[in-house]
Formats: C-alpha cells, structure tokens, sequence
C-alpha cells in the first residue's frame, strides 16, 4: 500500500472509500481514471493504491476481481462497483499462484492491519454471501451460459408478449455453480438497467426464489452492493400475488432453486392457482428457472418431465442449457459415483480418494466429534439429518438421536437474520433439509434415519418412517404416490451427500445399513 503513485503508466489497483461506500479498479493510466472518478464518483473521499514491482495486466485484473469479492464478503462498505463481463472468465497466467495466494494473502493483511477491511480471509470464505457473490470469476462454460442467457434477453425484452412470455431453462446437479451463474447474470442486468445504451435499460427485474435461507442471503448481497435493491429480491407467491393484484407485468424473473416452485395450489402459503413457473411466465416477458429434477422435496412442488415440456411449449420462445462441470465437491468421479449410485438404490463399496475425506462412523457422537474437529480447523463443518426425527421431543427441542448409544443433538432450528450455518452455535446442532440446501459446507456429517435401511442385500426406503408429513401434501393427482414419496426422500439424502467441499462423514441409524457401510469401507 502506497500513498505517493511512482508508477504512472504501470498497472495498479487502487481503493476509493468514504465512510460507508467504497469502489475497487484496476488501471494502466491512473491519472486519466483517477480524474473521471473525481468528476463522477460519489460518497468516497480518501484513494488507496496498491502498486507492486512484478504487477503485470493480467494480475491486476485478477486481483482485482479478488478483491471485489472478498470487500462483499468483508462487509464493511457498500460496493460502487458494477459487473464487468471482460472479466467474468478466470483463465490462467504465468506464475498466478503466486499472485492469488503469497501476494494476496500478504495485500490483504495489509488492508485488514489498516483497518480498511474488518475480517481475515478465512472468515470471508466461509461466507454464504461470498460463495454466492455476483462478482465471481466464472469458468468458460459458465461464462458461455451468461452471454447466452444474456443475448436472449436482449432478442426478445423488446418483443411483444402473449399471454405466455419468453422461458430459459438451465438444468444441472447439486454442486455445478447453478447459483454463481445466476447471482452473476442478475449483477449484470441489474447494472445494465442504468446504462442508457444498454437494451435492459429502464427494465423490471426480479431474482425469485422460494427458500427461506437463501432468500436470506441474496438480500444480504443486494445490501453491500449498490445497484442492487433488495425489493428486487423475492420469493414467488408474495410476487406473483402482488402482480396480479396491480395487474402488473415486468419484464425479467430469474428463478434460483426451481425445483421448489409450487406446483400445486397451497392455500397455507396463500398461493390459490396451480403453478408457480406458469404464474410467472405469464407475468414477466422474460423467464430464466434453474432446475434439478433430484432436488425437488414436497410433493407440491414435484415436477415431471411431461408438465415442464407443456411449460416449455406454452412460453412463446424457449431454450434450454445444461451445467455439467462439479465445482463444489473436491472428490474424484469414483465419489460422485458413489452418491448418484446411492440416490437409485444401489449401494457401492467405498472409493478411496486422497484429496476428499470420505468416511463411515459406528456412532454419532464419533461423527460429531470428528465434525467438531474440522470446524476447528477449517471451518464451516456441519451434521445435517434425514427429516426422520420429528417424533423426538423433549422440552420442546427437536433431537436426532444415536440409535446404538445415547447421545443426541438438537436439530432443525432457524434464525430470522443469519443462515443455519453461518451461526457458530450451530456446530453443536444437526441441520435439516430445509437450512441446508443451496449451501456449501467444508465437511458434512450426513446422518441416515431410520427411514433408509438395508434389507436382503439391498438399500430399502420406508416412507412411513419420514417425518417430514408436510412433503407427502398435495398428491392427489400423482401417479404411482408410493414411488414419488420414496424419490423425495432420496432427493433429500442427494443434496445432503453432495454439500461438503473437502469431506463427507456417514452414519446410518439402521444397524443393518450402518454395519454394511462399514463392512464397505
């Protein structure tokens, strides 16, 4: 960190700050750029400029980009900054290591010892609202899907609309940066509503989603970044109610999670028509849904491939991308093998991985504790469960229980303000479904209830044991019932597998499973 410029046409990165308010850049000609800012920037009055004799162009984008992230997830001003596509894509560079660990890590405890940012990396990267961070560099599938989605918004935000308006969908499993594309996409149109030339100028937009906890954190994000509004941030039923009744159509509705849209009247949630996905599409000229099948968890909301084909067929253009590439889970295909094996009922012996912790545990408490131990030293490690506790009530906590010992842990609580996981107590609690979803965790112990057995050789769901009553709601009009509670539960046992970064721990409460998954370790 320097205050006197010696390296005037060499690229440099600089801070502009007020108290509250702050904008990260990157320049080759800083005397030109500091002088525009002078001119047109607001609410910052102090520069910071970061030189280094080895900067080359390539590394001060980068780190730029790092930082801009970073800053979001710090929290401490509200970012000025704007999306920019030309740096969206991470691609390589001589010697980037260096300057994305040794340099960086060095930069930033320079800023955190000068009290320009309030927490150190570790803290930040654990963060729900830095994973999701609209500022994410993306890997060129991802950045292909953005300048696709793009492009079809500008073709068809001018073109009149039927009673249907025009659908995207983007399919892809837990773990492929569905989200990250989505968050990225909502920043750039969000920014390019302001630009008199751009062809989203003046536009409604809205990113939906209909899960409590990462409603929770795409508000958070809109809070730290400027041109983002957090009335631009919704969940369906409360939209698509407010719409109707001023008769209003916008004109982009971008759905995270849309697995969880209603597929059914819900008349607790105040949702009185049939559909949540047709709602919006006859509500917005422009509807973009990310989709996986595997992840839907009430029979409310069970989609089948014929409804969203008609879907497809009613919104007067459509297109459909697929996200393939795994960026959560640092385990080799053999691992994914495994889980996707497991989700169909079919139980593999355990495949070895040296970079990814993959482990079965005779108790609860063992898991725990070694869950515990992570946390320690990585961070963000989690027990979530099966929804096959609910029955378990003691002075009004809910538990999951050891079933060969007596230890048991409180499970399925919430918090109006933080994420499940994000609230240190936590570690000490074992997560649902419902706080989990969507989210990264470094390590996850995965408890499998009494619901998931083994019996004559081969995995056995019995649905009469899950207690999540409020999944089996709405199937009247499903065909064959038994089967579609059987997949919702090993939907559930998916995503809770596939949240863990660095490891997943295992513990089956059924003996017969819990003795058999050893037997296959």
């Amino acid at each position: 960190m320097n205050q006197q410029v010696t390296y005037a046409n060499y690229p440099v990165i600089y801070l502009l700050n007020g108290d509250k308010e702050a904008y990260i850049g990157e320049t080759v000609y800083f005397k030109r750029r500091m002088r525009e800012h002078l001119r047109t920037r607001k609410h910052v009055n102090r520069m910071h400029v970061i030189q280094h004799e080895k900067f080359n162009r390539s590394a001060t984008f980068h780190l730029e980009t790092k930082l801009i992230n970073y800053f979001l997830g710090d929290e401490k001003y509200i970012l000025q900054n704007k999306s920019k596509v030309v740096n969206d894509f991470t691609h390589n560079y001589y010697n980037k290591s260096y300057y994305d660990q040794t340099l960086f890590q060095a930069l930033w405890q320079t800023l955190y010892e000068k009290k320009l940012v309030d927490h150190p990396l570790h803290v930040i990267e654990n963060k729900d609202i830095f994973k999701l961070s609209p500022f994410k560099e993306l890997s060129l599938e991802q950045i292909e899907l953005k300048e696709n989605i793009l492009a079809f918004c500008e073709q068809y935000i001018q073109e009149e609309t039927k009673e249907y308006g025009n659908l995207l969908v983007i399919e892809g499993e837990a773990g492929v940066g569905k989200s990250v594309v989505l968050s990225s996409i909502f920043n750039t149109m969000q920014a390019q509503v302001g630009e008199p030339s751009s062809p989203l100028y003046n536009t409604e937009n809205y990113l939906v989603v209909n899960h409590e906890e990462m409603f929770k954190t795409y508000k958070a994000i809109a809070k730290q970044v400027q041109h983002l509004k957090v009335k631009h941030f919704a969940k369906p039923t409360p939209l698509i109610n407010r719409l109707k009744k001023k008769n209003d159509k916008v004109d982009i509705i971008l759905v995270d999670e849309a697995h969880l849209l209603l597929t059914k009247s819900d008349a607790y949630n105040n949702f009185k028509e049939d559909n949540h996905l047709e709602e919006l599409l006859k509500l917005a000229k422009i509807v973009i849904v990310i989709y996986d099948q595997d992840q839907v968890l009430k029979m409310k909301s069970l989609w089948d491939t014929i409804k969203l084909e008609q879907l497809k067929a009613l919104s007067q253009h459509c297109e459909t991308y697929q996200l393939t590439n795994q960026f959560r889970m640092q385990a080799n295909d053999d691992v994914l093998a495994w889980i996707n094996a497991f989700k169909n009922k079919q139980l593999l012996p355990l495949p070895t991985d040296a970079q990814y912790d993959f482990r079965v545990f005779d108790t609860l408490e063992a898991m725990h504790a070694a869950i515990k131990n992570c946390n320690q030293t990585f961070g963000l490690s989690r027990v979530v469960a099966t929804f096959d506790y609910l029955h378990k009530k003691d002075g009004g906590t809910y538990y999951v229980n050891e079933s060969n010992g007596e230890y048991k842990m409180p499970w399925n609580t919430t918090n109006p303000i933080y994420t499940w996981a994000e609230n240190p107590s936590t570690i000490n609690e074992a997560g649902s479904i419902y706080t989990i979803q969507g989210f990264d965790l470094n390590y996850v112990g995965v408890v499998l209830g009494p619901s998931i057995q083994y019996r004559n050789g081969q995995l056995v769901i019995d649905t009469s044991l899950y207690m999540d009553k409020g999944a089996y709601a709405g199937a009247e009009g499903i065909d064959q019932v038994a089967l579609a509670k059987e997949k919702i539960i090993l939907n559930s046992i998916n995503i809770l597998m596939k949240r863990g970064i660095k490891g997943l721990y295992i513990y089956a409460s059924d003996k017969a499973l819990r003795q058999t998954l050893l037997g296959v370790q």
